[in-house]
């Protein structure tokens, strides 16, 4: 996991959250066009071993969701190591709507070819446990994330 190293010391569970998470991306996301912007995807989530990125998350809590979506295609079309397997927009359930009309956008026509899904906090909370039981890789989190086209 890659948290962003402005987020890495915010207190999680009794510890760090960027505990036991990368200090590097690897060097294909850190030399690639776009790099600075990918660096503050909230969570990137890459295969083992893998320069790979098996998901991104973008984390709009009250933030603004354009920013978010800008990141992540700096990610898939910046890169070779695109996030295919998932890319989410997580966010509030209230949200819903505003986080909808972004890819309506012209200019996010591509989140729509990139399957950006939007995953709503309380999919996340009441989903938690049979994930972390039942998950392995990306699949428990798309079948809980919704499409936004």
């Amino acid at each position: 996991m890659w948290i962003p190293a402005k987020d890495r010391s915010r207190a999680y569970n009794g510890g760090k959250l960027g505990e036991g998470c990368l200090e590097r991306l690897p060097e294909t996301i850190e030399k690639a066009p776009g790099a600075d912007a990918v660096r503050l995807i909230d969570v990137l989530w890459l295969d083992r071993g893998k320069a790979h990125v098996a998901a991104a998350f973008e984390v709009e809590h009250s933030t603004s969701i354009y920013s978010g979506i800008v990141r992540m295609l700096d990610l898939a079309l910046g890169t070779e190591t695109h996030a295919l397997e998932g890319m989410f927009l997580v966010a509030p359930n209230g949200r819903e709507e505003e986080v909808r009309a972004q890819p309506a956008r012209p200019a996010f026509s591509r989140a729509a070819d990139l399957q950006v899904r939007y995953l709503p906090y309380g999919e996340l909370e009441s989903h938690r446990e049979f994930i972390a039981r039942f998950g392995s890789g990306v699949k428990a989190i798309n079948a809980i994330a919704r499409p936004l086209v």
